[in-house]
């Protein structure tokens, strides 16, 4: 998927455990193909995870992830990832990686979600129960989603380039130029900051946990409403509005969040993540449908 990503296996999954852990050499490890873009993802017999980043960028936020784990634990009524151990470099693995417990679903990207209401609600819980946890000192760092949107006008543009004759970017360009002048007046709280549905597990319907919470932190509370757009469609998706209780406006830059996110999908994992890819079209396709703005 990128030019600087490293090779990873499970022969490799083996090395390291058996080198590092040894009391894990005997289980048996399993790749599990996701739509994950920055790390790999590996069963470790029945109860664990080993999670290994790709490229070193992401290697850099393994510390951040595990104390971001660790302060989600249990503040919600669903699962979150639960770190067992921290894996180093070694057997020509250049990064730290993670092993953490087994969390049982099937990733939202696998399952049609669209008029899943329980779902909906379930997923507006956890967003308001991430809410509540405290702020403490912590400000938004002013980089990635989650402050100004204006502050994305450059990705955005270098976006639309790169997606004539997969997208309508005229229309795409017009929206973004209304988005992006939406004022930041809602206070920071904390959110999980990638609520895409590789991110949500689904069982029976419900949510039944969430995975990858390193970007858990301060940011614009309108950032995980982007959850309503990538997962819902018509009254899902207001019923999850109304159970977030947000303001119209955070409602408003919550679309703006996720077609932020989505523009920057749809092109540069075509050929490389078509899970991704696709998500990032039928996200447009609902806000295009449905513009707020």
């Amino acid at each position: 998927m990128h030019a600087d990503q490293v090779d990873v296996d499970a022969a490799l999954v083996r090395d390291l455990v058996a080198a590092q852990f040894p009391r894990w050499a005997d289980l048996p490890v399993t790749d599990l193909p996701s739509a994950a873009t920055v790390n790999a993802v590996f069963r470790l017999g029945e109860e664990l995870v080993v999670r290994l980043p790709l490229r070193a960028e992401a290697a850099r936020q393994v510390p951040a992830e595990h104390a971001a784990a660790r302060e989600l634990l249990g503040r919600t009524r669903f699962p979150t990832p639960q770190v067992v151990a921290a894996g180093e470099p070694g057997a020509g693995y250049p990064f730290a990686w993670t092993v953490a417990r087994w969390i049982a679903g099937t990733p939202a990207d696998e399952v049609d979600t669209t008029a899943l209401d329980g779902l909906a609600l379930d997923v507006a819980e956890f967003v308001r129960g991430v809410r509540d946890l405290p702020l403490h000192d912590r400000r938004f760092s002013g980089t990635g989603r989650g402050g100004d949107l204006h502050a994305h006008d450059a990705w955005v543009g270098e976006c639309l380039d790169r997606s004539a004759g997969l997208l309508d970017v005229g229309a795409l360009r017009a929206l973004w130029a209304r988005y992006r002048v939406l004022p930041h007046v809602s206070a920071d709280v904390v959110t999980h900051g990638d609520l895409v549905p590789g991110n949500l597990l689904v069982a029976d319907g419900r949510l039944a946990g969430v995975l990858d919470v390193g970007g858990l932190g301060p940011a614009d509370p309108a950032l995980d409403l982007i959850a309503g757009w990538h997962l819902f469609d018509g009254p899902a998706r207001e019923r999850f509005r109304t159970a977030c209780a947000v303001e119209d406006l955070d409602w408003v830059r919550g679309q703006a969040w996720a077609f932020q996110q989505s523009v920057g999908l749809v092109q540069y994992y075509e050929r490389t993540n078509p899970r991704m890819s696709s998500l990032g079209r039928r996200t447009l396709e609902r806000v295009l449908a449905d513009p707020l703005v």
